[in-house]
């Protein structure tokens, strides 16, 4: 499959860390295959890559929330303050995150 990829010039895969806050759970064992699929990407880093792994173990913690909601959070890490007008999910994440506040307007 790769060569057939590589043929098409679509490799190594483009990944962006969007996709990786859906598709990892913040944790090494369920993580591992698609960790090693990882490595051969290249990651395009629309956020860091570390705050997307953040917002991915934020995420699978609260059990609920989109990965824009986990990566609004993460991104207020530590001692920021999310405004918003549905909190629902954004506070079941802010309860995991180190130290951000959620105002409802």
């Amino acid at each position: 499959m790769a060569v057939l990829l590589e043929r098409r010039g679509h490799w190594p895969p483009v990944v962006s860390t969007m996709t990786m806050v859906e598709a990892l759970q913040g944790r090494p064992g369920p993580d591992a295959p698609t960790n090693q699929f990882l490595k051969s990407c290249r990651i395009e880093p629309v956020v860091s890559e570390r705050l997307a792994r953040r917002a991915a173990r934020l995420r699978t913690s609260a059990g609920r929330g989109s990965a824009v909601d986990a990566l609004i959070v993460a991104l207020a890490e530590p001692g920021g303050v999310v405004v918003t007008g549905d909190s629902s999910d954004i506070c079941a994440l802010a309860e995991r995150a180190d130290d951000v506040y959620v105002e409802a307007v």
